[in-house]
């Protein structure tokens, strides 16, 4: 029979080191990430890592898409064709995200039919492997940064430049490299201000 000890919640241990990494954590912007990047031997145990984010149900919800180079370059090329009426400086920023990148992981949402975890949960855990995909590979010493754009929320550009199911979307590029500038810190939330305590 157990006792009401054995019974008590067990407190993991601390890890001041992770606590001190979550505290100061700051992504490193796209356009400053140069080589060496990460191989495959050092990218695979990243995305190990990432997928092991909240999956409610074990869906699975989600892949990745590793970008390298020529990929890269191709999907830089490809982008006008998908730009609409959009103004020449808008299309170029687009472009210049991935001509001027060397490694991206891109993570697909891929929606599962399920009678019990919404569609909106699923997309959620993608969000989630997103974050954790950029801090594992800030963890590790490379520098990174999650990104989007109008592309990456085109179904015509999922689908024709990277090969989309009709239930996958892209929820995030994490672009990582070797950082070559140290980035300002920025303004960070007032918690105080956003934070509201119940105990009722």
């Amino acid at each position: 029979m157990p006792t009401p000890t054995s019974l008590a919640p067990r407190l993991l241990a601390s890890r001041p080191d992770v606590l001190d990494f979550l505290a100061t954590r700051r992504s490193r912007p796209a356009k400053t990430l140069g080589l060496p990047v990460p191989d495959s031997t050092a990218l695979t145990p990243l995305l190990e890592m990432a997928a092991r984010s909240p999956d409610h149900g074990k869906l699975k919800p989600w892949r990745f898409v590793v970008l390298e180079r020529g990929a890269l370059l191709r999907l830089a090329d490809a982008i006008p064709a998908y730009a609409g009426d959009r103004d020449a400086e808008t299309v170029a920023k687009a472009q210049q995200q991935f001509s001027e990148a060397h490694l991206a992981a891109a993570v697909i949402e891929v929606q599962r039919p399920s009678p019990k975890i919404p569609a909106i949960e699923q997309t959620y855990s993608a969000g989630a492997v997103c974050l954790a995909m950029l801090n594992a590979a800030l963890a590790a010493g490379w520098g990174a940064n999650w990104l989007s754009g109008w592309a990456s929320h085109d179904p015509a550009f999922a689908s024709g430049a990277l090969g989309l199911a009709s239930n996958e979307r892209i929820a995030g590029f994490i672009h990582i490299g070797t950082e070559t500038s140290v980035p300002p810190e920025r303004p960070r939330p007032d918690i105080t201000a956003i934070t509201t305590w119940m105990d009722t």
